[in-house]
């Protein structure tokens, strides 16, 4: 039987690809804790840091409450053990301290997404650049197709987001996206896992980095929609999620048991 490939177009190698995909790319799931904390580490070893600022948020079964890290550490600081739990009024259910009362955003995004059961919102370098410029976040590159069609932009900054009129703002503004830049103050992703949204706030950051150092040499060149949006399918997977989520979490652990950052 003739088992070559180099006949096929390219629709059946993609959805051959992504069946062995299903079976070969593996990743153990970590408990939403767990995952969490490991998520908050993640982003400060890619450069997310930026003191007492940004939150991580993730949806527990419990309704109306989510887990986020207590005011006053570090992303680099965050373990399962010091996080809270908190519900949509921002009381501690769990743990010891007070969350960010910037959480209050979140709290409306939740309400008004159902889908959305994690949130990353970082003031990494480049990602704030962008939107001290006033600019939205293009997506011109395939590495970070996984945001392709995704970022939504709020360009008037509302003030800090600690009351209810910056929760019915941004949630507006993010409509159905996954992801959207905050004007004057930072970025903002969702997933449908804690594994996605880290992916996501990794790749947003990176995203914007590529974007100010071709900015710095020319304009930004679009690619085609289809194309785009073919290559978002090919990378925004459960499966790609996992095993990436894995990935920079074994590659941030070794970045701070060696205090190279």
């Amino acid at each position: 039987m003739n088992t070559s490939t180099m006949q096929l177009g390219k629709d059946e190698i993609v959805d051959s690809a992504l069946r062995q995909m299903q079976t070969h790319l593996h990743a153990d799931a970590m408990p939403l804790r767990d995952a969490v904390a490991q998520t908050c580490r993640t982003l400060f070893a890619f450069g997310h840091d930026s003191g007492l600022s940004g939150q991580i948020t993730a949806r527990t079964d419990r309704p109306g409450t989510y887990w986020t890290q207590r005011l006053g550490l570090g992303l680099d600081e965050i373990t399962a053990d010091n996080l809270l739990l908190v519900d949509e009024d921002l009381r501690v259910l769990e743990g010891d301290g007070m969350p960010n009362p910037a959480n209050r955003f979140h709290s409306w995004l939740y309400r008004a997404r159902p889908d959305i059961n994690c949130i990353v919102h970082t003031h990494a370098p480049h990602a704030s650049a962008l939107a001290m410029l006033e600019v939205p976040l293009e997506i011109a590159h395939m590495d970070t197709c996984v945001l392709y069609g995704q970022v939504a932009f709020l360009k008037k900054w509302p003030g800090i987001p600690v009351g209810n009129e910056e929760g019915e703002i941004i949630s507006a503004a993010l409509g159905d996206k996954k992801a959207i830049l905050l004007a004057h103050h930072g970025l903002l992703v969702t997933g449908a896992s804690v594994e996605e949204a880290c992916v996501l706030g990794v790749m947003f950051e990176r995203a914007a980095r590529l974007q100010l150092l071709s900015m710095a040499a020319g304009a930004v060149q679009p690619i085609p929609p289809e194309l785009g949006e073919e290559a978002q399918r090919w990378i925004s997977t459960p499966k790609r999620h996992q095993a990436t989520f894995a990935y920079y979490a074994r590659r941030a652990e070794r970045l701070l048991a060696s205090g190279s950052i």
